[in-house]
């Protein structure tokens, strides 16, 4: 039955003329954990129409959607994904330089995009350069490292809603940006942003650049699969202190996850590692820390899919 249901999801995405579609599509790949099961379709789009007849099958079929981008901070589960999987293709790069703004498309990955802003002479920005997602994701999820984040810059996002097939632009006000954090509907698909930047010297601040990216070959555990930040700080103290010098967790495991003796808020998987490793280590972490202080740690990571589903399920 699963597999009557997978193919006819595939072949519903593939008569609306979207070109690139996979049944039954493994997603660990596509994360920088390195974890998790496959998706019922995976889809890449290249236009507004694409992600328009997404929506249409995905609520005919009564199935869910997901957008990925970079895969960073996403946690699929074992079981997988019961619907269909974004990725914006190379029709949503692109970047625009129009004077104190910069216009740029969604799929362009973060430390491409500080750089090639730090190259035209844009200040500001170089934090983007330790961020491994997506400037879509990151509007999401008013990504953020080093002193800076999305919120600084933004001056509007670019959406497509799923739900109605339309592109909307939206002020930032509108878009509810806080912490780590955003207010955006679930149909709605980030596609393209314009920021405010200030003008520099590029010497400057590619200067800035390799800095900040020496810092994290010393600090974090860039060698390892790992999804970023695990936890979010909590306020006037650092996710990362709590985890290891309060729950003494570095070099704690489950199965193939580990809490990185390199910097406590990162987890790292070796090969045969599952999400449901990763889960319960985030949960021990969280527990450790409660019962030490009192704190909720707030887990900075997406979910994709249902962690307690039985393999081979989810994505049936």
């Amino acid at each position: 039955m699963g597999a009557v249901v997978t193919t006819s999801l595939a072949t519903r995405l593939r008569a609306e003329g979207i070109a690139q579609v996979r049944a039954d599509a493994p997603l660990a790949a596509l994360t920088t954990l390195r974890v998790g099961g496959p998706a019922r379709a995976l889809v890449t789009v290249e236009r507004d129409a694409d992600l328009a007849a997404v929506g249409r099958v995905c609520l005919a079929a009564g199935a869910p959607w997901a957008v990925v981008g970079r895969g960073s901070n996403l946690l699929v589960a074992d079981a997988g994904f019961p619907g269909v999987v974004v990725v914006l293709g190379r029709g949503y790069r692109g970047l625009e330089l129009l004077g104190p703004q910069v216009r740029a498309g969604a799929a362009e990955p973060l430390p491409t995009l500080a750089v090639r802003l730090a190259d035209a002479g844009y200040t500001g920005f170089a934090w983007a350069c330790s961020v491994p997602g997506s400037l879509g994701g990151a509007v999401r999820m008013n990504a953020g490292a080093h002193g800076g984040e999305m919120a600084d810059h933004l001056v509007d996002a670019e959406l497509v809603r799923l739900r109605t097939g339309t592109r909307e632009t939206w002020p930032v006000a509108t878009l509810g940006l806080r912490y780590r954090h955003s207010e955006l509907p679930d149909d709605a698909v980030v596609v393209a942003a314009t920021l405010r930047l200030g003008s520099g010297d590029p010497t400057a601040v590619r200067a800035e650049i390799a800095s900040i990216r020496d810092w994290r070959r010393r600090h974090q555990p860039l060698n390892e699969p790992n999804c970023g930040s695990v936890f979010t700080n909590p306020d006037g103290d650092s996710a990362g202190r709590l985890v290891d010098q309060v729950a003494e967790a570095k070099g704690l495991t489950r199965g193939g996850a580990r809490v990185s003796e390199r910097h406590a808020n990162f987890i790292v998987t070796r090969p045969g590692a599952t999400a449901a490793d990763v889960h319960g280590l985030i949960v021990e972490v969280q527990q450790r820390v409660h019962a030490a202080t009192g704190i909720r740690l707030r887990p900075e990571v997406t979910v994709l899919g249902d962690l307690t589903a039985p393999v081979g399920e989810a994505a049936g």
